[in-house]
């Protein structure tokens, strides 16, 4: 498993994921600097990020299923702490 981002939020977002999905791979990347002084930037430099995941629970769901999946294991985060967040999600050998 790869993680690329550090600070609490992108911390946070990690443990969550790992703990819902038993991830084979995955990455959570920091967006923020491409989105400062932006709608949405609230200044912490953790506001936007991308998680790309691979997970044996994405098994035979379609690409929606999978993104809620991902968004019912952040959600609180999504709410208040993540304005944006891309998600790339697959089953292994995918």
């Amino acid at each position: 498993m790869q993680t690329t981002a550090t600070g609490p939020i992108a911390s946070e977002i990690t443990a969550r994921l790992t703990e819902a999905l038993a991830p084979t791979h995955l990455e959570v990347i920091n967006d923020s600097g491409r989105h400062a002084g932006h709608s949405g930037d609230n200044g912490t430099g953790e506001s936007h990020f991308t998680v790309v995941v691979e997970s044996r629970a994405f098994a035979g769901r379609s690409r929606v299923e999978r993104q809620r999946l991902v968004n019912q294991a952040l959600s609180d985060l999504l709410i208040d702490r993540v304005h944006a967040l891309a998600i790339r999600a697959r089953a292994p050998g995918e």
